[in-house]
């Protein structure tokens, strides 16, 4: 009985799979005449005009040499660090690198200790430390102050005031 069923049914979809769609086809074909894609004309395009480039006569900026400053070129004075001077030991550390751990009083002078690389070193007012060619103008309990004279950008040399606070005792070592 199965058998019957199922043929039956192959016969009945066979049926519905007949070429009679043609009124469907023109519909489609009627609808899709009048659809056409537009597509705007490409722009007028114009020709290229080359510039002309007339740089002969300016600063190159890729050369190497440097340029002088005005006031090195007429001879400028100004305050400027003594390189002939004996360099101290303690000029040979960065700033930062350095740290103030104690001071010392003596017959009305203060000596101050610092820390440097491990190392400790008593310095007074006028000596030098740091690597920019710093002078000791202050000795107190809590900081040392220094003079320092550095290059700006121009090629001057201009006074800069930096200060080392006295380190406390550290933990954990």
């Amino acid at each position: 009985m199965s058998r019957v069923v199922l043929i039956g049914m192959c016969l009945l979809l066979a049926a519905c799979s007949g070429g009679e769609h043609e009124d469907l086809r023109q519909w489609m074909v009627d609808e899709t005449k009048d659809i056409r894609g537009r597509i705007p004309p490409l722009p007028e395009v114009r020709p290229y005009e080359p510039v002309p480039y007339d740089a002969g006569n300016l600063l190159d900026p890729f050369r190497s040499a440097k340029i002088e400053p005005e006031h090195r070129k007429s001879g400028g004075g100004g305050m400027q660090p003594d390189f002939n001077r004996h360099k101290e030991p303690l000029e040979s550390f960065p700033l930062e690198s350095l740290k103030y751990v104690g001071v010392l009083l003596k017959a009305k002078a203060s000596y101050a200790i610092i820390l440097a690389d491990g190392a400790l070193h008593q310095v007074k007012l006028g000596n030098y430390m740091g690597q920019n060619f710093g002078v000791i103008t202050k000795i107190s309990e809590s900081e040392v102050a220094l003079r320092e004279l550095i290059q700006d950008p121009g090629g001057e040399w201009v006074e800069r005031v930096s200060t080392l606070q006295l380190q406390e005792k550290e933990t954990g070592k």
